[in-house]
Order: structure tokens, then C-alpha cells, then sequence
């Protein structure tokens, strides 16, 4: 990572490796990583229960991203809109934790279940909650409850938007959204990682994801713009500057 830092200074280097000791986030950051991505998932202790293995904890997660804050990364935290058991109350408590925390990403997407995980294989948990219409809906309003709140944040129109809805992305956007993913890894190793069912571009036509990607975005009324996208607070501003 540290050839990487040096070979790519203007870059970003972001890591998604999970919960990890204070000391390793320092390690990496000192190694040239700047952005992490670690979704919260819930921030109710009970929802995060049951959706994690016992030996897991809400508290863990949490510590890992004050950590990440403080040191110095760019934080992104997140949740599934729609995943079982989840309630309003649920998310409004999600909303006041990422008050707190302020994180300069934020990854949110409807959820979507996977065949071969305990919520894909139950009857149950498959007729509990919001229907695929209702989690789109609930999606778009929260993107634009958290552009208000976060207006300097990356916020990505998901590909999990894209699943639930053929327009999806576009309506992402349109909500408050501002940045998108194009999947550009080798197409043989995209089954390892794929976290819901039916998800889009993990075939051979997805090397033309990020062409697709553009014209999907002028249609929805923007332009693509491949620079680093660091976040810029208001304190950050130059004081000069006029609204």
C-alpha cells in the first residue's frame, strides 16, 4: 500500500477491512491509507444482534469508527434500509448516531437478501418487512434526510439501488446522491463477493459498466467527474467565499 501511496500521490486509498485494533488503523495510515469505509449496519445494540454473530457487538463497531475519526481517515459508515426486524425507531436512532459521528461517507442501499445466508434460507424472515417499492421509497427520502444533514458528504447511489429498480441509480442521484461505483474488477472473482441476489453488472458486460455508468448519469441531469473527491467541511472554506 505504501508503493501504492507513493507511485499514486493525488489518490485516495481506501480501505473496507473491517473492526481491527486502534494500532492497525494506525499502521495503515501511516502507510498512505486515508479513507475507510465501515458500515455501522445498526445502531440499535438489539437490531445489531440480530443481524451479526454473538461475537460481535454494536459497542466493538463503534469503537473501531471513533478510532478511524480520530486518527484521521475519512470515515464512511452506513446501513441497509429494510433489513429484518428493522423498525423507524431503528433508523431514527442510525440518524442521531451519524449526527455524532459525522462521517465523510456514507454508504445506505435497500436491503437485499442473499439465498445462501440464514435470512435467505428462512420462510420468516422472507415475509417480514417492506416489499421491494416501499424499500426504494424509504431510501430515496432518507438519501435526502442525509444530503440535508451532510451536505459536504460522499454519498453513493448504490448498485444495490440499481438492483431493486432499473432507474434506480438515476433516482439516487436525483435524491441527493453524488458519487457512483463502477465494478471494473476481474469479472472471474465477482461471485466471491457478491452480497445479495440478482445484483447487476457482476458479468462479462460489466467491463462496460463504467461507459453505462455515464450515460446514466447525464440522463439523470449531471456529468461524471473522475477527481479525488476529498470532503470539505465549512471550516475548511476559505472565508472569502460567497454563497
Amino acid at each position: 500500500m505504501a508503493s501504492i501511496h507513493d507511485e499514486f500521490p493525488d489518490c485516495a486509498i481506501t480501505l473496507s477491512v473491517g473492526e481491527r485494533s486502534r494500532e492497525s488503523y494506525e499502521r495503515l495510515h501511516a502507510a498512505g491509507a486515508r479513507r475507510y469505509l465501515l458500515r455501522h449496519e445498526a445502531a440499535s445494540c438489539d437490531l445489531y444482534r440480530t443481524l451479526h454473530p454473538a461475537e460481535m457487538s454494536i459497542e466493538n463497531r463503534k469503537r473501531c469508527l471513533y478510532d478511524l475519526k480520530d486518527i484521521g481517515y475519512q470515515v464512511g459508515a452506513g446501513l441497509m434500509v429494510g433489513a429484518p426486524g428493522q423498525t423507524l425507531h431503528h433508523l431514527l436512532e442510525d440518524l442521531h448516531f451519524m449526527e455524532d459521528l459525522k462521517p465523510d461517507m456514507i454508504g445506505i442501499g435497500p436491503y437485499l437478501r442473499h439465498a445462501d445466508t440464514p435470512f435467505g434460507r428462512s420462510s420468516a424472515a422472507c415475509a417480514q418487512g417492506l416489499d421491494k417499492e416501499e424499500k426504494l421509497q424509504l431510501t430515496l427520502r432518507l438519501l435526502a434526510v442525509l444530503r440535508i444533514m451532510f451536505p459536504y458528504a460522499l454519498i453513493p447511489s448504490t448498485t444495490a439501488l440499481g438492483t431493486i429498480d432499473s432507474k434506480g441509480r438515476e433516482l439516487g442521484l436525483k435524491a441527493g446522491a453524488n458519487v457512483v461505483m463502477p465494478n471494473l474488477s476481474p469479472a472471474e472473482v465477482r461471485e466471491q463477493y457478491e452480497l445479495y441476489d440478482n445484483k447487476i453488472c457482476t458479468g462479462e458486460e460489466s467491463a462496460q459498466c463504467r461507459s453505462c455508468l455515464e450515460m446514466r448519469v447525464m440522463s439523470a441531469g449531471y456529468r461524471i467527474v473522475t477527481d479525488v473527491g476529498d470532503v470539505k467541511r465549512p471550516a475548511e472554506c476559505s472565508s472569502g467565499m460567497k454563497g
